[in-house]
């Protein structure tokens, strides 16, 4: 184990691209760089909240007790070895173009090298402004850093692919924030989010090359990002063949979303992972109640484009916007193109074999596809908790037949008993599912094995992290440590305090079913 003060950190991609060295922070246009010299911006008295001990262990950190570790994850200390700095990069947002954004309150602090030889790259989320933080102030507020250290933990202990958060520092300062965007500004407890991964790269940093058409800059970080992170890929067509297998892990990480219920909320192209990760942890959501049309970001209203059942459509339509800035690179696009419209297959491929899992199917067999979709739309409309409805699922007994025993067996699940065509909806449904499980090749105990591996009993919901947050703000520590052990063991019985439906008094509260983009 090291101490984050004294490891020699690496510093790949700034000695690979050109970059901005002045260490201005005024925010501006920086052409013809794919970074900016950012030197985190101190603060007054940091103090440690939380740490990722597993984490730690995986690349081999020792947990900071005091002093210039600290120091390192509140920005205050910056050691020889890194060079603190800020990406360039651009985005679609709500399906517009933005041009020029970047890292406005995410600093990278160097390239972590662990006893296996993988690379981690440090970054500081809140530790001040850079050249891309606009008219921002860097910083981030504790309720947003509370909820990304706690829900890219969540992710990852679900498996799902993301990014992943080391550490959760306060800051002793006060930041102002408007969290409705309605002209009441407030201030707020400040806090700073290690995060860790492999790398951050995003779409955006490939439409920005393209944008301003510094197509040499664009081809060396396209080599540079196969060579560094898809060393398998080699060949005359490593190109294309690198976006095959980036539109690959995409439909894989909308698949993953899709199986725990997970609504990301700004799946703008900035926020799209080339490494098919799920990155940028802003107003987010679990589903309680199964709804197509959910959007936890009040930004997205009322056109609900990032909503729960868009997610796949707009991960296609930012890959669109991928292909679109790499197609300099191609003497023709026709086999780009080729690639794009594999997508769908792709996706629907693995979205079948997600759901034959949840469903405890021995594979997908003639007839499961509609079958799928009947879940769908039955669960569409009568909107029972997602979560706890799979949960009862596995644990519907093969001799439960009426339609009131079967009302019964889900009761628990249900935010509104269904009535009519919806109850008679759903209790067909169970019947053709009763009937379709009976036909398993595999055991029950086999089928019940791939059902407990798909559906998580434990998520994250938002009105236990507001919860959290309130209780911290005050003081108290208790729910958000038994949150972090939570997270841990999503799939079994050992936190069911928490096994429970959205309760009524968050079904409108503020932080508990919506949030802005603010933090």
């Amino acid at each position: 184990m090291q101490r984050l003060s004294t490891k020699e950190y690496k510093n790949n991609f700034v000695n690979t691209f050109d970059g901005d060295e002045s260490g201005d922070l005024q925010p501006r246009q920086t052409p013809e760089v794919l970074y900016s010299k950012a030197v985190p911006t101190t603060v007054s008295e940091p103090a440690l909240l939380a740490w990722s001990d597993d984490l730690a262990r995986e690349l081999g950190v020792e947990k900071p007790k005091s002093g210039e570790d600290i120091d390192i994850l509140a920005g205050n200390h910056i050691t020889p070895t890194m060079y603190p700095y800020a990406a360039c990069y651009a985005g679609h947002q709500f399906g517009n173009w933005a041009g020029q954004l970047g890292d406005g309150r995410a600093i990278t602090l160097g390239e972590w090298e662990n006893e296996n030889g993988n690379f981690w790259e440090l970054q500081l989320k809140g530790a001040g402004p850079t050249p891309y933080s606009r008219r921002a102030d860097g910083r981030a507020v504790l309720r947003s850093s509370v909820r990304e250290y706690l829900m890219s933990e969540a992710m990852h202990y679900l498996g799902v692919p993301t990014t992943r958060a080391l550490s959760l520092v306060t800051t002793g300062d006060q930041v102002l924030r408007d969290m409705f965007y309605n002209g009441n500004p407030a201030y707020e407890q400040g806090a700073i989010v290690m995060r860790v991964a492999p790398g951050f790269l995003r779409f955006g940093n490939f439409e920005m090359l393209a944008s301003r058409k510094e197509t040499d800059h664009l081809k060396k970080l396209t080599d540079w990002t196969i060579e560094r992170f898809y060393p398998h890929i080699q060949g005359d067509n490593k190109v294309l063949d690198w976006f095959k297998e980036v539109v690959e892990r995409t439909a894989a990480l909308m698949v993953e979303w899709m199986r725990v219920g997970f609504v990301h909320g700004v799946m703008n192209t900035d926020n799209m992972s080339v490494l098919g990760l799920t990155i940028d942890y802003g107003p987010f959501s679990f589903l309680d109640d199964y709804d197509l049309n959910f959007t936890p970001n009040t930004t997205d209203l009322p056109g609900r484009r990032y909503a729960f059942g868009n997610q796949a459509g707009i991960a296609r339509w930012n890959l669109r916007c991928l292909a679109s800035a790499i197609a300099p690179l191609f003497p023709e696009t026709d086999e780009l193109i080729k690639v794009l419209q594999a997508y769908d297959a792709v996706f629907l491929k693995k979205y079948h074999n997600m759901m034959a899992a949840k469903l405890g199917l021995d594979g997908v067999k003639e007839g499961d596809t509609a079958l799928f979709g009947r879940f769908e739309e039955t669960l569409s409309a009568v909107k029972p908790d997602m979560t706890i409805f799979y949960q009862l699922l596995m644990e519907l007994p093969a001799g439960v037949a009426g339609e009131q025993e079967v009302l019964n067996h889900f009761a628990g699940s249900f935010y509104d008993e269904p009535e009519g065509t919806e109850r008679e909806a759903f209790y067909s449904l169970i019947k053709a599912y009763q009937e379709r499980i009976s036909a398993n090749t595999c055991s029950r105990e086999e089928a019940l094995d791939k059902m407990k591996k798909a559906n998580p009993r434990f998520i994250l919901r938002n009105y236990l992290l507001h919860q959290a947050i309130e209780e911290l703000e005050k003081g108290k520590d208790e729910l958000f440590v038994k949150l972090q052990e939570a997270i841990k063991d999503p799939y079994s019985k050992n936190h069911d305090e928490f096994f429970a439906k959205r309760p009524s008094w968050a079904t409108k509260k503020a932080g508990c079913s919506m949030l802005s983009c603010s933090s």
